[in-house]
């Protein structure tokens, strides 16, 4: 489950690169000091991997306190069911809500806190930007938020976030390298591949939750159990 994460982090890459691609671009990065630049980016890097596996953080201790209450398996089959609900549901519908708007002061204040940063040059601006970059509202980080969720682990939580920001960062520093390069086809087919694999990941997870006893894919709750009973002693 958690290279599931990298791999829709790799994939929807493509899509951060349409939604956070012009704060890429916009990076004050030094054009004339290769060393210097790299750093700059890594550090931007570090900034968006914190604020994701501080997300992880949070969800996935939300997915723990519902583990404590006995609803893991269950929860696992929401989750997955969702992924795809939210997949098959045309984004026209969801356009007509906007699901932001009970944090839209936060959000401002982050965008606010952005353009800020962005007429400083020090190193430490490099880290706060792909800080906030990350709390930026994003339909892929949802997404991977359900993953999260389900983990039902404050440590997997953490993790899975921490993956999927990995799996961004390839993209996401090309991007900032040599800016649009991708043309518009194939875009669009890596665009129509990611939908098909984030119902890919709702089927796991749903599998996972119903116990069917195969082995790292749908483990019954028992053999977990049994498991960590071993680990303790």
């Amino acid at each position: 489950m958690i290279f599931a994460g990298f791999i829709l982090g790799l994939l929807g890459s493509f899509h951060c690169v349409g939604m956070c691609g012009p704060i890429a671009f916009m990076l004050p990065v030094d054009r004339t000091n290769s060393y210097k630049k790299v750093a700059q980016i890594l550090l931007y890097h570090i900034g968006r991997l914190l604020s994701y596996a501080t997300i992880g953080f949070v969800f996935g201790m939300l997915g723990k306190s519902l583990y404590i209450f006995g609803m893991q398996q269950r929860l696992s089959i929401i989750i997955g069911v969702l992924m795809i609900v939210v997949i098959l549901i045309p984004y026209k519908t969801f356009s007509k809500y906007n699901f932001s708007k009970p944090i839209f002061k936060v959000i401002s204040k982050v965008k606010s806190s952005l353009g800020k940063q962005f007429k400083k040059k020090t190193l430490d601006t490099f880290f706060t930007i792909g800080f906030l970059n990350g709390f930026l509202p994003c339909g892929l980080v949802y997404m991977a938020v359900f993953g999260a969720i389900a983990t039902g682990s404050v440590l997997e939580g953490s993790v899975y976030m921490l993956f999927f920001g990995l799996g961004t960062i390839p993209l996401m520093t090309t991007a900032i390298y040599i800016g649009k390069f991708l043309n518009t086809s194939i875009k669009k087919r890596i665009q129509k591949a990611i939908p098909v694999f984030v119902v890919i990941i709702g089927m796991l997870f749903i599998l996972r939750g119903l116990g069917l006893g195969i082995p790292y894919i749908s483990p019954t709750p028992n053999a977990g159990m049994v498991t960590n009973t071993m680990n303790c002693h």
